[in-house]
């Protein structure tokens, strides 16, 4: 996704630089530099960040992946927590976050508790495993500083599946109440996410937001009404479920952001 962070950027006439752990798969935009930076290492992540207006923060594990207990957890909450110190120590103040709709709840879990439908960002957590956790301790590391720096611009991003293909739409309820019921059938293109991120950006509030951001429509043929009936019938329906419309509420993003998901498969440039 990085990728598609800088494309974004650099259409938008800024200036970029490129951080990661290991070197790039693909040759970096001319005038692109790229630093090696582990975001566990405070003072590295403080030195190339110098001189900046702003972060996009995506690094992190995004699944456990067979790594042992405990490494996923610690590396995205140190990582997170060091990029907003550091933004701080060099009067960076404006940072985005890349968070996840499993901080409601969790990679590793058959059956999610969700009281109400659509959801929005006042929804109560219940997550379970320690990836949808480093995503809410990472925004409440949020909290803390904007709590701590009241003039800085904090955003954190509830990413869904990050698609580079056609959305391809499950059509019977055995599909639907697969693993994507624990996602609430969600989704989004990836150049939509690094769209809303580089918006969060440059954002006219202060303080910390979470923004859900996903499609506008459900991944499934099945009327969304009916997926959210027969997956959780206990759920309270407090939106608009009408034909195919997302169960996650992104208005607040609309709102704040300007952002809505652009559900067309359109790459940008094309």
């Amino acid at each position: 996704m990085g990728g598609w962070v800088i494309d974004r950027l650099l259409r938008e006439g800024d200036k970029v630089r490129s951080l990661d752990v290991v070197p790039p798969q693909r040759a970096l935009p001319q005038g692109v530099p790229f630093l090696q930076v582990n975001l566990t290492d405070l003072q590295s992540v403080k030195e190339a960040i110098q001189g900046c207006e702003g972060v996009i923060h995506l690094g992190g594990f995004p699944g456990v992946n067979g790594r042992p207990a405990g490494m996923l957890y610690a590396n995205n909450t140190v990582g997170s927590y060091n990029v907003l110190l550091a933004a701080t120590m060099v009067g960076i103040k404006r940072v985005s976050l890349a968070s996840s709709i499993n901080a409601l709840s969790g990679l590793d879990i058959e059956h999610c508790d969700y009281r109400y439908l659509p959801v929005d960002e006042k929804h109560p957590s219940f997550n379970q495993d320690e990836y949808g956790l480093s995503k809410v301790v990472m925004e409440q590391q949020g909290d803390s500083f904007a709590r701590r720096y009241p003039d800085m611009t904090i955003s954190s991003l509830r990413l869904h599946a990050l698609l580079e293909t056609p959305i391809e739409p499950q059509h019977t309820l055995d599909e639907a109440c697969s693993p994507s019921a624990r996602g609430l059938w969600g989704w989004m293109y990836i150049w939509e996410a690094a769209r809303a991120h580089v918006l969060a950006l440059k954002a006219g509030y202060t303080g910390h937001e979470v923004f859900f951001t996903t499609a506008q429509t459900s991944g499934s043929s099945i009327p969304s009404i009916e997926l959210a009936r027969h997956a959780y019938p206990e759920a309270e329906i407090r939106g608009d479920l009408s034909g195919h419309q997302s169960l996650y509420n992104c208005y607040k993003a609309a709102r704040l952001l300007g952002w809505v998901h652009n559900d067309q498969f359109q790459k940008p440039g094309e």
